[in-house]
């Protein structure tokens, strides 16, 4: 009886939390609206988000403002949940696809991608997210094999230094290589970088939305094999989990998640590495739990980001990289410095 009556109230501290999360994410998104230099008055926004506001209310909200707003949300989400994954499958609590070079990876085949093909196209916008794909799977085989020992399987601690290793190679390799496009292209990249939200049309949020949906279904298919992979692989593999396969499957689902994301976002690092630590330190390990609130925790960091960015040094704005890196770069000290 005390189990259950136990069990009953850890559950709705879950709810709470969940509910708690939620009401904040859609109030920084009705907040958000109005953040700009163009200001609209409150019931004016709500007027225009219900289909009643006036011609001008209605192309800056729905055709600027909410395209923006809704990718900083799906974005944070993924990137939370691709690291929640990583994390889960590395052992490693540092692990965050941008640390690893995953980001780095996909956004070097977007700038390729979009140094030949103009970016305001709706067939090279859908194809953008497969692209990065391909660019962050190719890294990730890269820092995957680099860190994998016969003996010992995948190694936590030298994950994370090949992946911070990589990264800087192929960071280095996009800066030569912006050397050579041409003055728009230029720009575009040098805001990829920087991670600015620019893809702030709704071709952008349809070309990611599939991504996320089909790939955050299949990982929480995923979350009693990824409990079981915390207690170690020879645990696991005793419990019958063919280990280097689900760990197989569930890294392409991260690495996939992650390029979708920075394909659309840009290079924002961090978001997947905050947002599992403060999830887990919220709802436990339960990855039942971890990974939905992980992604409401990321969506919210990211679009808290992108309004600061833009409200802070208006007329002109901070992309929300910038924020982010403000806020995450210190907390991953922190998590470094309580690992050592």
């Amino acid at each position: 009886m005390m189990g259950t009556t136990m069990e009953t109230k850890v559950r709705n501290k879950r709810l709470v939390i969940l509910a708690v999360l939620v009401i904040l994410l859609v109030g920084t998104f009705i907040y958000s609206v109005n953040a700009g230099f163009s200001k609209i008055p409150f019931l004016d926004v709500i007027k225009t988000l219900f289909g009643q506001g006036s011609a001008q209310d209605t192309l800056i909200i729905s055709q600027f403002r909410l395209p923006r707003i809704v990718v900083a949300v799906l974005v944070g989400a993924g990137l939370a949940v691709s690291g929640a994954i990583l994390q889960a499958v590395s052992q490693n609590g540092l692990a965050d696809p941008g640390i690893l070079g995953i980001n780095n990876g996909a956004g070097l085949a977007v700038m390729l991608y979009i140094s030949y093909f103009p970016s305001t196209l709706d067939v090279p916008v859908m194809f953008m997210p497969l692209v990065g794909f391909m660019g962050g799977i190719v890294v990730a085989a890269i820092v995957y094999g680099l860190s994998y020992s016969r003996e010992e399987g995948l190694l936590p601690n030298r994950l994370v230094l090949t992946g911070v290793a990589v990264s800087a190679a192929v960071a280095a390799l996009m800066t030569l290589l912006t050397i050579r496009l041409d003055p728009e292209n230029y720009q575009i990249v040098a805001e990829w970088l920087a991670g600015n939200i620019w893809a702030s049309n709704w071709q952008y949020v349809f070309a990611l939305l599939p991504w996320l949906l089909v790939l955050m279904t299949v990982g929480m298919f995923k979350v009693k094999t990824m409990d079981i992979l915390g207690f170690g692989d020879q645990v696991a593999t005793g419990l019958g989990v063919k280990t280097e396969r689900e760990k197989l499957i569930l890294l392409v689902i991260a690495v996939a998640l992650a390029a979708a994301c920075v394909s659309v976002s840009g290079g924002i690092a961090f978001i997947g590495l905050i947002g599992p630590h403060i999830a887990r330190r919220l709802v436990g390990s339960g990855h039942r739990w971890v990974l939905p609130i992980s992604a409401l925790i990321g969506a919210l960091l990211l679009l808290v980001a992108d309004t600061i960015g833009r409200i802070i040094v208006q007329p002109s704005e901070i992309f929300a990289g910038i924020v982010v890196a403000v806020i995450g770069a210190p907390y991953f000290l922190y998590l470094l410095a309580k690992a050592k």
